[in-house]
């Protein structure tokens, strides 16, 4: 039986998860998927009956295993290819590139790697036609042109060389196809806040010669695949500034802590803690100010500390996600201070990250948990 008490000593693996103040200021990103048959998308048609959406759905089920065909002479070829039709996708994905932003509306296409989006100067001749205005790169002032020398011209599987940049070209199971030049753009998305959030340097396709069976409706298609250029994958290296530690080096076997109600500071081998401030500083805009009594490590003005990186911590089976006030403490009437301390000696996990918790020591399982809470209310 579990009982929540007020001091106790048990000892756990231990690493810390750091997520960047972007991040953790929106909450996490959020692209709103448009299903084909919602009255958001541009192939909605009110006549049609829910049954007959879902009959229309089964129908574009059952055809799916076709894109697969390993017989047609698209797939024998050394294109990069995906299993989809666009003009039959059943999502799309609504996001901003440029700047300033210039909202397109794509088929999202998990089958795939590649962003692209038709752009100007491109002729009738060379692209499908599209109802929205075409993407200018010359009137963006975060277009930049890859090098054929770049990683991402590298990664794919079909592309050429005009001078020194970097052109893509990319076909479907379908027949369909977009051929153009790759680029670094500033992508903006959507946020659980509702705040715009944008992405610097995400690489895309720039189509000037695209075909096949594209709605007027679509702008072209975001990639949401595995692979290296990714909408995904270019966010996990692009973002975030997300930064897990490992397991404690030079602290007692298996990276085990002390939790320790009776002590207000958490201390941490002086290494390992010494990584922790520089990556937790990394991540603030602020200056850091030294400690009145010099005792603590990291300190910031009160006033300029606006934003600050979220902390996780990693138990053996369980996350323990802190507050700023678990990890920040005032110090004075100006100046707050990160709660980590090096030390030589053993690590101790203490009560001030234990604040706004209810912390319960189960003797026979032999196991700790945290449950966050509002002990004002107690």
């Amino acid at each position: 039986m579990a009982t929540f008490l007020s001091c106790a000593f048990i000892l756990f693996f231990l690493f810390f998860y750091v997520v960047s103040p972007i991040e953790a200021q929106t909450g996490g990103f959020s692209v709103e998927l448009i299903h084909r048959d919602s009255p958001k998308s541009p192939f909605y048609n009110s006549s049609e009956t829910p049954y007959q959406r879902l009959r229309n759905a089964f129908t574009r089920s059952t055809n799916r295993p076709n894109h697969f065909n390993q017989n047609s002479p698209i797939s024998s070829s050394k294109a990069s290819q995906a299993d989809i039709i666009p003009n039959i996708g059943d999502y799309l994905i609504r996001i901003s590139i440029g700047t300033p932003a210039t909202e397109i509306l794509a088929v999202a296409d998990t089958g795939s790697d590649l962003i692209w989006t038709q752009c100007e100067p491109c002729p009738p001749s060379q692209c499908y036609m599209q109802d929205s205005p075409l993407f200018d790169p010359k009137k963006s002032s975060t277009y930049k042109p890859l090098p054929c020398s770049s990683s991402q011209c590298a990664s794919l599987d079909q592309k050429s060389c005009s001078g020194v940049n970097c052109q893509y070209s990319v076909s479907y199971g379908d027949r369909s196809f977009s051929n153009g030049n790759l680029a670094t753009e500033t992508v903006t998305l959507g946020s659980t806040t509702g705040q715009a959030v944008a992405l610097p340097g995400i690489t895309f396709g720039c189509g000037t010669n695209n075909g096949g069976l594209f709605n007027s409706k679509t702008t072209g298609i975001v990639g949401l695949g595995g692979g290296d250029i990714s909408l995904i994958s270019q966010m996990r290296t692009t973002i975030a500034g997300n930064q897990r530690l490992e397991v404690m080096s030079g602290s007692t076997p298996g990276g085990d802590i002390v939790i320790d109600s009776g002590t207000t500071l958490t201390l941490l081998p002086q290494g390992y803690n010494s990584k922790l401030l520089s990556v937790m500083s990394s991540m603030i805009e602020a200056q850091p100010v030294a400690d009145p009594k010099g005792s603590l490590e990291l300190c910031y003005s009160f006033n300029s500390l606006s934003q600050v990186p979220e902390v996780t911590i990693h138990f053996r089976g369980a996350d323990v996600k802190l507050s700023p006030s678990n990890f920040f403490v005032k110090v004075s009437e100006d100046i707050v201070c990160s709660v980590f301390k090096g030390t030589n000696s053993l690590p101790l996990y203490g009560n001030i990250m234990q604040t706004n918790f209810l912390v319960g020591y189960d003797i026979e399982q032999q196991t700790v948990s945290f449950r966050p809470t509002d002990c004002t209310k107690q």
